[in-house]
């Protein structure tokens, strides 16, 4: 029965897994379009804390305007991002309730007037390429909103480790064909590099209307789908990368951060992340009752099915050979998200409670 039990979680995991890989690469590739780099649109940045990143990403947006808002960072953030070339305004005082980033986003969109907006993050950088390709892009296909997924620059052990493993866990509940169809309401959007036309940002509310999220790229995503808005999701990791959160304590609140609230929100896709975290949770103790009862050629099977499975996230098996200790790590950081949810404790996020 048991042995049945470990053939049945094994095709679990490769169903989910191999799900996930078709998931993310299912999203439309930004193809690149180098040209010159358009005058139509505004780059906001939030930034908080953000000294060391903030110069590298102003500079990849030269010749176009850039708006650094300031929320009451303690370093020399401002100090940076005007040497590098942005306009730096302070982000307005937090309103009771609201978060941080939506805040300092639409303060941001208020203080520009282009045609088009794109937010990204502080810890992203872009080649020359990227703004005009997005924009052609855009225009090409005529959309009204447009984010796109990173290369995930993984520096530390903790990164290389956790970070594929996450994100594989992610895509398992998200359909690429759902998110950019608008016959679904499945939404899914990356605020670390997101565009929108102007016209369309302020018809949705902005990030007025998300002003209390923590997830407030999802949000928006979700709100631009019930009103049927033209929108995509790209990968763009041949364009731009982001080094997400820097070393283990980072990833650990992230993650707390974020997780949980995203799958009470989607539902359906919550559900499937859920299962296939269940499943993959169950390698290591179906592992052990294998080699315990001497089942040496099933053992050896089963053991390398997360491997192989993630390598592609991984980049290369060898890599992917640590990927059990990742499942286990990432399941205690999912534990701690849903009590911190649940009990409304929250996370110390940049010296704020969230």
């Amino acid at each position: 029965m048991t042995v049945w039990l470990v053939i049945g979680v094994a095709a679990g995991i490769f169903f989910f897994l191999m799900k996930s890989s078709r998931n993310y690469e299912g999203l439309p590739e930004l193809p690149a379009s180098p040209g010159a780099m358009p005058q139509d649109v505004t780059v906001i940045i939030p930034a908080r804390n953000e000294g060391k990143n903030i110069e590298r990403v102003v500079k990849s947006f030269p010749g176009v305007p850039v708006i650094v808002v300031d929320d009451d960072s303690s370093d020399r953030t401002a100090e940076f991002a005007c040497a590098a070339g942005a306009k730096v305004i302070k982000a307005p005082p937090l309103p009771k309730g609201a978060a941080g980033k939506p805040n300092a986003c639409l303060a941001g969109a208020n203080a520009s007037e282009s045609d088009y907006i794109l937010f990204v993050d502080a810890d992203t950088y872009y080649k020359p390429d990227f703004l005009p390709s997005l924009m052609a892009y855009t225009r090409s296909e005529s959309l009204d909103m447009v984010t796109a997924f990173l290369k995930q620059d993984c520096v530390t052990w903790s990164e290389k480790l956790i970070l594929p493993y996450a994100f594989a866990l992610y895509f398992c509940g998200v359909s690429a064909q759902n998110v950019n169809s608008k016959n679904s309401f499945d939404a899914l959007a990356n605020g670390q590099c997101l565009l929108f036309r102007r016209s369309i940002y302020n018809f949705i509310g902005g990030h007025g209307a998300v002003a209390d999220s923590i997830i407030e790229d999802v949000m928006l995503a979700f709100i631009a789908k019930r009103h049927r808005i033209k929108l995509r999701v790209l990968r763009a990791e041949n364009l731009g990368s982001v080094r997400m959160y820097e070393g283990l304590g980072a990833i650990w609140r992230g993650f707390e951060k974020n997780s949980f609230r995203f799958l009470l929100i989607n539902r359906w896709c919550g559900a499937q992340v859920v299962c296939s975290s269940i499943l993959l949770t169950s390698y290591a103790p179906l592992m052990g009752w294998l080699i315990w009862n001497e089942l040496w050629g099933l053992a050896v099977l089963f053991g390398i099915v997360p491997a192989v499975l993630l390598r592609s996230w991984y980049g290369s098996i060898g890599r992917s050979l640590f990927s059990p200790v990742a499942i286990y790590v990432f399941q205690c950081i999912a534990i701690s998200a849903m009590f911190s949810s649940l009990h409304g404790r929250g996370v110390l996020w940049k010296g704020r409670r969230v």
